[in-house]
């Protein structure tokens, strides 16, 4: 793909330790994972291993639409960072610690159909979604 990584962030106010755990367990994950309140997460499973697959089942609260995302680890470096192949595509996650604050770095390969801008608004809408989830659990 011709198209440049499209890269998100946000600095979450909790240890690394609990953002690690908070974006990597299916307990939280299902808490956390969509973009607006009218979809939600009802399912996910995360077998965190190189090889293992990621599924979260994303839909629409009223039944509409749904999809679920799936994705196979391809390198993992606990409590650091993680990449993940979905579809051809790629994705980065990382967590740095600072001052007991995590900053959360999520780097993806764009897909063809949605314009760059509105993919990048919606992955940081749901990394949003997870800053807030955490920093009020």
């Amino acid at each position: 793909m011709s198209a440049s990584k499209i890269t998100i962030s946000t600095i979450v106010s909790a240890d690394n330790q609990k953002v690690w755990d908070y974006y990597t367990q299916p307990e939280h994950i299902t808490k956390w994972n969509f973009a607006d309140q009218s979809w939600h997460c009802p399912t996910a499973t995360n077998d965190l291993k190189v090889g293992g697959r990621y599924i979260a089942r994303m839909e629409a609260k009223d039944g509409s639409f749904g999809f679920d995302f799936e994705s196979v680890y391809t390198e993992i470096n606990s409590g650091k960072n993680f990449t993940y192949e979905f579809g051809g595509r790629y994705a980065k996650v990382e967590f740095k610690e600072a001052n007991g604050q995590t900053e959360v770095i999520v780097s993806f390969d764009p897909e063809t159909e949605n314009s760059t801008e509105l993919q990048q608004k919606g992955w940081q809408a749901i990394l949003d979604n997870f800053k807030k989830y955490v920093e009020t659990n």
